[in-house]
């Protein structure tokens, strides 16, 4: 599955590591038969000149041998590292054109395990497995040919011991082979919770939660580890068993062996059967050798498969929110509209929004507030795509969302999330972040100054270059919150989609933030989720939501003489100073 991303580069240089193993095989064949020839000469009483030349032939061998293995390690080690790259980047390319559907389907920390660990599974067994997968059967294949002519006990005796190693290491991989596939899942289910412990920590330590996080991480490894000695346990009589057989087999053809020249005719016979018998087990051994090298791929075999499919779910995962076709200019800038809108999430059959309609255009504030859990994030969710509809349409300036190219619809839309998003990062590379990446310091400045940030950033170190932790920890949730808007600000969109973005912020920094964005972004459509009715008691028309439904639009005024849900919300808020 991995292998067809090899670019036309690594294939070159996976030929020439192919040469290179079949050039070190036929090497370490011949040394063998150097090793007859000398021991006939010997035998032969022959000229100590001959013994040392066959002898520097063989150093040759053995030394051209190492040469030829070097330089498949080195080519082998590119093309996996290589392929490794490319596999991060598709990826990180894949994760980034997910939905937040697909997200859920995935879930962060799995995501995270298949773009580290199982990447780096690959990257450990690839340079392996060129070299021993091409390399062990070649031995095994020429060594035996090598043998095949030799007495029949010993061939006989060499091939029940590949028989029986074959049959112990296909009921060792396939009892193995359930503990490597849930190996994965467990090493997702440790980072997950690590990552809840490492994000979490501040709720952990006020609630004195301590305990319960390192009891659910040592559960979590505890799964983990019996797993891992269970596979072990199985697996690792591999080796063990290999090496036994290849000393049984040394054994049996000494055995084989001393029998035969006993039985020989005369002395010429005996040494010619001795000499054979030395050769024979020089190559007797190597095709054991084979298998022993074959160990460690069975080994490792099945976790790169399990860990090979997961990074294919990945990569050849169909994003559910992709392109349209494009859209055509309409000459409007920046109408919503939302058509007897209707939606489910995926997995369920709860309508979370029930037959929505209603209308922003440009320059209108339009405010949707509602009781909890009654459809807001997910109705101004549907306008960027970060779902699609179940049934009737969204549209922006007059064409239906899902017709628009995706970069063509988010440079419309300046989206400011429920949970505000800081990178790790300047100042200045957060709020010049996206499609406004080439933004002057004056314009940077100017957006922080609408979204009442400003002053706070003067006063840091390094003003708008100050370096901000990761998540902004460095901020107060109020401050996240206004840079978050500064970042939207300065994009200048015609769509301004707030989604409960207000809370953290007092009354005065609230209303000034309100007064100057009404001021600076007059001519695009704003559509603000609130809780606060404070928040909203301009906007041009309210929307109220209750358990998916619209069962009220208009002004703050006529709401509150035709609406008696949004009069209780009112009412309830304002007479607790809210």
């Amino acid at each position: 599955m991995i292998l067809r991303y090899l670019s036309g580069r690594d294939r070159l240089m996976v030929a020439a590591c192919v040469v290179l193993i079949a050039f070190q095989v036929y090497l370490d064949l011949r040394i063998p038969e150097y090793m007859s020839g000398i021991t006939d000469h010997l035998q032969a009483g022959t000229a100590t000149e001959v013994v040392v030349r066959d002898g520097e032939r063989m150093l040759l061998c053995a030394f051209a041998s190492v040469a030829a293995a070097l330089g498949t390690v080195v080519l082998a080690a590119r093309v996996s590292s290589s392929l490794c790259n490319r596999l991060r980047s598709m990826l990180f390319e894949s994760v980034g054109s997910f939905s937040r559907q697909d997200m859920d389907g995935f879930s962060a920390a799995s995501l995270i395990t298949r773009s580290t660990n199982d990447v780096y599974q690959i990257q450990q067994f690839l340079p392996r497995a060129i070299s021993i997968v091409v390399k062990a059967p070649l031995i095994a294949v020429l060594a035996v040919w090598k043998i095949s002519g030799s007495a029949f006990e010993w061939t006989a005796a060499t091939v029940v011991c590949m028989l029986v190693m074959l049959a112990a290491f296909s009921v060792m991989l396939w009892r193995g082979m359930p503990y490597i596939r849930r190996t994965q899942r467990y090493v997702d289910s440790v980072n997950r919770i690590t990552r809840d412990g490492l994000e979490g920590t501040r709720g952990i330590r006020a609630y004195n939660a301590e305990p319960r996080q390192e009891a659910r991480l040592a559960e979590a490894s505890g799964r983990l580890l019996d797993n891992s000695l269970s596979q072990v346990r199985i697996m690792s009589p591999m080796h063990a068993m290999a090496s036994s057989m290849m000393n049984f087999l040394i054994l049996a053809i000494y055995w084989i062996g001393a029998g035969l020249i006993q039985s020989a005719g005369g002395q010429a016979e005996q040494m010619s059967l001795f000499s054979d018998m030395v050769v024979f087990t020089s190559y007797a051994t190597q095709v054991i050798s084979a298998v022993m090298m074959s160990t460690g791929i069975l080994r490792g075999l099945p976790r790169v498969m399990v860990s090979s499919r997961r990074i294919e779910e990945v990569v050849t995962h169909e994003p559910s929110v992709t392109d349209g076709p494009g859209a055509p200019d309409t000459g409007i800038q920046g109408e919503v509209r939302f058509e007897d809108v209707s939606f489910t999430y995926p997995g369920t059959d709860r309508e979370v929004l029930s037959h929505v309609t209603f209308s922003a255009s440009p320059g209108e504030t339009v405010a949707v507030i509602g009781p909890t859990a009654s459809g807001k994030s997910s109705l101004v969710n549907l306008v960027p795509r970060l779902y699609d509809v179940t049934s009737g349409r969204v549209t922006v300036d007059g064409v239906d969302v899902r017709e628009y190219r995706l970069e063509d619809l988010y440079s419309r839309i300046g989206y400011v999330p429920q949970t505000p998003v800081v990178f790790k990062g300047t100042v200045r590379e957060n709020v010049a972040y996206g499609g406004a990446d080439g933004a002057t310091d004056r314009e940077v400045e100017r957006a922080l100054g609408i979204a009442q940030l400003l002053d706070h950033v003067r006063t840091m170190p390094e003003g708008i270059d100050t370096d901000l932790s990761q998540h902004g920890w460095s901020l107060s949730g109020g401050q996240r919150q206004r840079l978050v808007i500064a970042r939207a600000v300065c994009r200048k969109p015609s769509i301004y989609i707030f989604d409960d973005t207000f809370s953290a912020l007092d009354y005065r920094t609230d209303r000034d933030l309100r007064e100057a964005l009404d001021r600076e972004t007059r001519g695009a459509t704003r559509i603000v989720v609130a809780q606060r009715v404070g928040t909203i008691m301009d906007a041009d028309r309210i929307v109220v939501l209750d358990r998916g439904r619209v069962v009220g639009q208009g002004t703050h005024a006529e709401l509150m003489r035709s609406c008696p849900l949004y009069r209780e919300i009112a009412e309830s808020q304002l007479e607790a100073g809210v």
